[in-house]
């Protein structure tokens, strides 16, 4: 229900950053330290798991062909027993599974720190939009972020437009979800209507959104590291599933505050726009 670190491996995403995309083969090393670190993580498991099998299947295929009943070899019908065997082969495993559950421990430790946050965001998945709620020095902008027209109108059946003309067919937006680079952000999540997943490979975590519940991730995306960062819902929230993506637009901390500050000046002038006809409607009483 919360984090899935498993669901970080599905190699066949296709809205990663530009800038940190993975060869197809393997886990996608992310921007973030924490995407780092899971990849560190990933990659240990990884080779443990390759000297495992080097091993076993070694001694396997050694002595299917140093054994076989061709050379004269004969199978010993006796039970064999040895208790420093089973104490070897009980022992080593539990070793193994200390040296990665150790670091693992570390790492959803790490996942589930939100202290010290510097920007919260309450996101509500729809279907299928998130609308994003921003908390702190941000407090009172809040919109609304849908597929992008061109995608939307390329996934119409016999639309006739060719998805492969359509830049980031299917993984863009709207409007965007801005935030500052070189700050810790918390966001809030929860959902209107049915299960969805919040989730942007290269940050390295992946939260559900569920009805009546609030769940937390963070992420920080170091200074130097500004751009676009694309990903999608990834949980089945009904048959438009495929058109919910999510685009991070990841500015400076300056351009950040330029953008808080032009934001709440629009909110100010739609709320003037929108008090000026009852103004008026009062005059004429």
């Amino acid at each position: 229900m919360k984090l899935n670190v498993t669901g970080l491996s599905m190699l066949g995403f296709a809205g990663r950053a530009a800038a940190n995309t993975s060869n197809g083969y393997n886990l996608p090393m992310g921007v973030t330290d924490l995407s780092h670190e899971i990849y560190d993580l990933h990659m240990m498991v990884f080779w443990i798991c390759v000297a495992i099998a080097v091993v076993v299947f070694g001694a396997m295929i050694y002595s299917l062909l140093r054994f076989r009943r061709s050379q004269g070899a004969v199978a010993d019908t006796a039970m064999v027993h040895s208790t420093k065997v089973e104490i070897v082969w009980t022992v080593i495993p539990v070793i193994i599974l200390v040296i990665m559950a150790v670091p693992a421990a570390e790492t959803i430790l790490k996942i589930e720190d939100t202290r010290g946050s510097e920007l919260s965001v309450r996101v509500t998945g729809y279907q299928w939009k998130w609308q994003y709620q921003y908390m702190n020095a941000a407090d009172g902008i809040s919109y609304f972020s849908t597929l992008s027209e061109d995608s939307n109108f390329a996934r119409q059946l016999r639309s006739g437009i060719d998805p492969k003309s359509v830049p980031n067919y299917l993984l863009s937006v709207d409007k965007p979800f801005v935030v500052p680079s070189g700050t810790k952000v918390r966001l809030l999540l929860t959902s209107q209507d049915v299960i969805h997943a919040w989730w942007v490979p290269d940050f390295g975590t992946k939260r559900d959104a569920i009805p009546g519940f609030i769940n937390e991730l963070w992420f920080n995306v170091p200074l130097g590291k500004e751009g676009t960062y694309r990903g999608q819902c990834a949980a089945l929230c009904g048959r438009d599933h495929g058109y919910m993506p999510i685009v991070v637009e990841v500015v400076s901390p300056d351009n950040f505050k330029k953008w808080v500050e032009e934001q709440k000046a629009d909110l100010k002038q739609a709320a003037a726009a929108d008090a000026a006809p009852v103004k008026t409607a009062q005059l004429l009483k």
